[in-house]
């Protein structure tokens, strides 16, 4: 991303994400997303790699949603601090849970690349990892809908 572009994406976050609670929420999932990435570039091995690059695209599908629940969480309750709102903590503390998890879910793959020799059960550490940010996720999306 040039420096242009970066700028309008961040006047648009801004906008959208505002510059407190809710912004934080979204980069540290997005951060933890970048280091996945990260980490699968490293990775040798052809098979551990289509495993954890089928758990990245997962992963990263996550992004959108994970967006759209910091927006709404921002228009209902505009937050330029650190200050979580009563009505929307469970949202918050399933953002955290969230992004907790996917630097977990890094973490774990960093370790399965730095392995030495095959790896006899695949990224299922990894895939048991994601499954808690996917859940989590879908926890900030029915706190924010009213039925967590």
């Amino acid at each position: 991303m040039g420096f242009f572009s970066a700028a309008r994406q961040g006047r648009k976050d801004d906008a959208e994400l505002g510059k407190g609670l809710w912004r934080r929420a979204h980069d540290r999932f997005q951060r933890g997303l970048d280091r996945f990435h990260q980490v699968l570039e490293g990775v040798e091995d052809d098979q551990l790699y289509g495993e954890l690059l089928e758990i990245a695209n997962e992963l990263a599908a996550l992004l959108e949603r994970v967006r759209l629940v910091c927006m709404e969480a921002q228009r209902r309750s505009p937050n330029e601090g650190l200050d979580i709102p009563v009505g929307l903590a469970g949202v918050h503390r399933a953002l955290s849970k969230a992004g907790n998890s996917l630097a977990t879910t890094a973490e774990a793959a960093a370790m399965l690349r730095l392995a030495v020799g095959p790896v006899p059960v695949g990224a299922a550490s990894v895939r048991r990892r994601a499954e808690s940010v996917f859940q989590q996720v879908a926890d900030a999306e029915r706190h924010l809908s009213g039925e967590g």
